[in-house]
């Protein structure tokens, strides 16, 4: 049976918004995208490259799916770019509609609190989420998240789509934590502590 392991940068309030470049998500006017960049470490690729073994598939929501869609393919090769090219993709989304232009891309069908069970059943390695909040949010009431690896960067940024926003109340237990050289705190968390 396979697990869902959401993979999320993180500021100290919470906010998971556009880690990555300035204008990576800009919804609801945010201007602070790109502010996981300079704390960049080998240990957070390592810990990323840890749950997308050989029987990984990518999980996804729609705004992360066209992201990486438009991105990965034209990159240079390398491990990570040859690895999100060559892996089998699961999309969840209301408004897409196939083909999907991204090779070894699959579209849901219906929502995926409905979809991602039976996922869980069919394939044996993990689905690894990067980003994809709303997805993360629609599956963590319907205990469909099995590990969270939280890559929390020290900035407070005070504005900000979160990955807990509006939820339910929910306790976690710490499996395992680590801090890299650039002061960001990798912390895995399982479902259910407490």
């Amino acid at each position: 049976m396979g697990k869902v392991v959401a993979i999320e940068h993180l500021t100290l309030d919470g906010v998971m918004q556009a880690p990555g470049h300035p204008d990576e998500d800009l919804r609801d006017g945010f201007r602070h995208g790109g502010w996981a960049t300079r704390r960049q470490d080998p240990a957070m690729q390592e810990a990323m490259g840890a749950r997308m073994t050989d029987a990984w598939s990518l999980l996804a929501g729609r705004t992360t799916y066209e992201r990486f869609a438009d991105y990965w393919p034209a990159q240079e090769p390398n491990p990570f770019t040859d690895a999100l090219n060559r892996v089998q993709k699961y999309v969840a989304s209301t408004t897409l509609t196939e083909p999907l232009t991204w090779q070894n891309s699959t579209l849901l069908k219906g929502g995926a609190a409905d979809a991602v069970p039976g996922l869980k059943e069919e394939l044996a390695g993990n689905l690894v989420v990067f980003g994809s909040g709303v997805l993360v949010r629609s599956l963590l009431p319907h205990r469909l998240v099995d590990e969270l690896v939280l890559l929390i960067h020290p900035v407070v940024l005070g504005s900000g789509r979160r990955l807990f926003d509006e939820t339910s109340p929910e306790s976690f237990e710490l499996v395992d934590s680590t801090t890299t050289r650039t002061g960001v705190v990798i912390a895995t968390y399982r479902p259910g502590g407490g």
